[in-house]
């Protein structure tokens, strides 16, 4: 399968000099741990990670792995992250998204483990090895995918006589005559960060470009308007829900039927399927709308890694456990029956918990990803310092759901503080 999530090829001079600053590629501040079993900490928020956790325990004696949930990335788990490489005392691994590597390497938070790890470079997809590296270092092991498609309340669907849109237009559509059928159903609910993200991704509006070592924001981009124009006129038109992704109103929207689709990746199975139980039997999935009929384009959300953070006392034995992680096939099991991850490990792209799925009415959703993971939007980087773009984006397109502001008001203020974070902490931005 083929997935590209980010051109760390094309980043890695942008990023040189501030990784090289930051002393990313050094020896861990830690020493190695003494002779007997090893013990490691992990941070994360998926899902099935704690039981993982507990089979890796048993099947390795020598190596002891401690498991903390945190708050998901975007909702202050990347940020305790940073913070407790800053104080000296963050725990050895942590889950962390694709996106934001780039900006863990840019801020020296993460740990080189290629001596270890280059010889397991086999073993996963290559683009998903590419997500991990920077300019000859590895920072982690992939663990997951996340092309994008569309999740839809089939019984809703139905009902009115509605098949699952192919095209944006046919999107707008259908959310029309949803609203109509009940004023209480929508067709979707607000995008935020990685989720919005991977809208723009899809219809190649990105948000950051390279040349030689400077960077270039694009999130005012003529291309990222027409996306957000159509977005905040479905807003504007009032068939949108008012109720945040994963909140609890989210979760019984899903559940009754009164929000009947989700565009998102193929982790999103997992949370609706936890957080949506009455919903069991009603939902489908479906190929991404396109922009042009006939397109075959898709956006992508999440998927993530196993980083090992900066100062690791002992990186060899994270490592073990990182890839392990990702490639056994029990473990790797549980992690798509509990959060639908999709394996970025070659050797697991025949689990037997790839297929059918009663939730879905029985429909093998992952062939619809597997079918999409070719067409991942390839031209896309993402940025330096992502965690603060994100919080800024995140604040304006909060104030744009709510009718307060405007998605494009939201992206043009992201750009404009981004470059301005930039200039502050010295990287090079081209004009």
């Amino acid at each position: 399968m083929k997935r590209f999530i980010a051109r760390f090829a094309g980043v890695a001079g942008a990023l040189a000099l501030s990784v090289a600053a930051a002393g990313c590629s050094g020896s861990p501040a830690g020493t190695a741990s003494p002779s007997g079993k090893a013990s490691i900490t992990f941070w994360g928020w998926a899902p099935g990670y704690a039981d993982a956790v507990k089979a890796f325990d048993k099947s390795h004696p020598d190596i002891h792995v401690t498991y903390q949930a945190v708050q998901p990335g975007a909702k202050g788990g990347y940020q305790k992250m940073l913070n407790a490489v800053q104080a000296g005392n963050a725990p050895c691994l942590a889950q962390l998204g694709y996106e934001t590597l780039p900006s863990f390497a840019a801020q020296g938070a993460l740990e080189n483990v290629a001596k270890y790890a280059s010889a397991d470079e086999g073993d996963y997809q290559k683009a998903a090895w590419r997500s991990v590296t920077l300019g000859g270092n590895v920072y982690g092991a992939p663990v997951d995918t996340g092309p994008m498609a569309l999740f839809y309340n089939k019984k809703v669907f139905d009902s009115l006589h509605l098949k699952a849109p192919t095209t944006w237009a046919e999107y707008r559509s259908d959310a029309r005559r949803i609203h109509a059928s009940d004023p209480h159903r929508y067709i979707s609910s607000p995008y935020m960060d990685y989720d919005y993200a991977g809208l723009a991704w899809q219809a190649g509006a990105g948000w950051f470009t390279t040349k030689g070592d400077a960077w270039r924001v694009t999130m005012d981009s003529a291309a990222n308007r027409k996306v957000a124009d159509y977005w905040q006129g479905l807003a504007d038109d009032g068939l949108i829900s008012s109720a945040p992704m994963y909140d609890q109103a989210w979760y019984t929207g899903l559940g009754d039927g009164d929000i009947a689709t989700v565009v998102g990746a193929v982790w999103q199975a997992g949370v609706i399927k936890g957080g949506a139980k009455s919903g069991a039997g009603q939902w489908a999935v479906a190929p991404l709308p396109q922009w042009k009929k006939g397109g075959t384009q898709v956006g992508n959300a999440g998927g993530s890694a196993t980083a090992v953070l900066k100062g690791c006392a002992d990186p060899k034995a994270a490592w073990t456990f990182a890839h392990w992680l990702s490639t056994d096939r029990t473990a790797f099991g549980g992690l798509v029956e509990k959060a639908s991850l999709y394996p970025a490990a070659t050797s697991l792209l025949d689990l037997k918990q790839l297929g059918p799925d009663p939730y879905f009415g029985g429909q093998n959703i992952y062939k619809v990803f597997a079918a999409a993971a070719p067409h991942v939007n390839a031209d896309w980087t993402w940025g330096p310092l992502m965690t603060k773009t994100v919080a800024d984006l995140d604040d304006g397109l909060g104030k744009a759901w709510s009718g307060k502001g405007t998605i494009n008001a939201a992206l043009r203020t992201a750009q404009d503080k981004t470059l301005a974070e930039m200039k502050k902490q010295g990287l090079r931005v081209a004009p």
